[in-house]
């Protein structure tokens, strides 16, 4: 599954790939970071960024190949390049990455290029016309958020099936096919009915603690206090675990009682995951 971040009123587009790291601890890590930056850069205070980033969950074998063409050309479109001679070298934007004339460390060009071609030369041939054809497109509503529209494929195809009476799923927040976008949505009720489930039987981050401590038979204070040996790491995980993922509960707040850090709670649940499924273990 792809993200698509959109922060500051547009003022910069991110493609992210989902991964045990929430995309809101991603944005409030960029969106805080780069505007700490910037303040001490220019002798400033307060807020750099007006609103909140909006972000859409995005098919990807569907999408990834439309959402990077129709990113990448964003800086044609608002006329701050003038043609893809001057995008090709433009560094402020990922497409003079994956035709190589910029170097980005943190940027993944090789998952773009396979879609291609298994050579790099001949992929990066096909991308640049795979571009050039997209210049003809202008904006495309479709791929800013869509559900519905997008997934059927505009509103013409939308006003068609209505009138032949075919209803799909779609929400705002989505774009992919029906299918796709009705699993999602599932999978988000699942999600909050277990969360509002085990908030109901009064199971808080204390119970998740003494589960685990249960679990792995030492006491819950082990949980919390430092220390690095192996069983200690492991029930902390489970915890981590289920505080994140069962009960929804934000890295911060994990991170103050288990006192560690959040890439360190980060690293914890997808340690936990694996030993809750290895182990069969469940918060029920």
């Amino acid at each position: 599954m792809l993200r698509v971040g959109l922060a500051a009123e547009s003022f910069f587009h991110l493609l992210l790939k989902t991964g045990n790291v929430p995309i809101a601890s991603v944005m409030r890590r960029v969106l805080t970071g780069y505007a700490v930056t910037f303040n001490q850069r220019h002798r400033r205070v307060g807020c750099l960024f007006q609103n909140r980033y909006k972000s859409i969950l995005c098919q990807e074998e569907a999408y990834l190949l439309e959402l990077v063409r129709y990113i990448h050309l964003n800086p044609i479109r608002a006329r701050m390049v003038e043609d893809l001679k001057l995008l090709n070298k433009y560094p402020y934007c990922g497409h003079s990455a994956i035709v190589g004339t910029c170097r980005v460390l943190w940027q993944d060009t090789e998952t773009v290029l396979r879609l291609l071609d298994t050579g790099k030369s001949d992929a990066r041939k096909k991308y640049k016309r795979y571009v050039q054809r997209g210049l003809s497109q202008g904006k495309r509503p479709d791929l800013i958020g869509g559900g519905l529209v997008g997934s059927a494929g505009g509103w013409g195809v939308v006003r068609m099936m209505r009138n032949l009476k075919v209803h799909l799923k779609g929400d705002e927040r989505i774009l992919g096919d029906s299918d796709f976008v009705e699993a999602v949505l599932a999978q988000a009720e699942e999600d909050m009915e277990r969360k509002y489930r085990f908030r109901a039987k009064g199971y808080d981050l204390d119970y998740v603690i003494e589960k685990a401590a249960d679990e792995f038979d030492i006491p819950p204070e082990q949980i919390i206090e430092p220390g690095k040996q192996p069983l200690r790491v492991r029930a902390r995980s489970v915890a981590a675990y289920w505080a994140v993922r069962q009960l929804s509960m934000s890295g911060v707040e994990v991170g103050k009682k288990l006192r560690i850090g959040q890439s360190a709670v980060s690293r914890a649940v997808k340690r936990g995951e694996r030993l809750a499924r290895e182990m069969g273990l469940s918060l029920e």
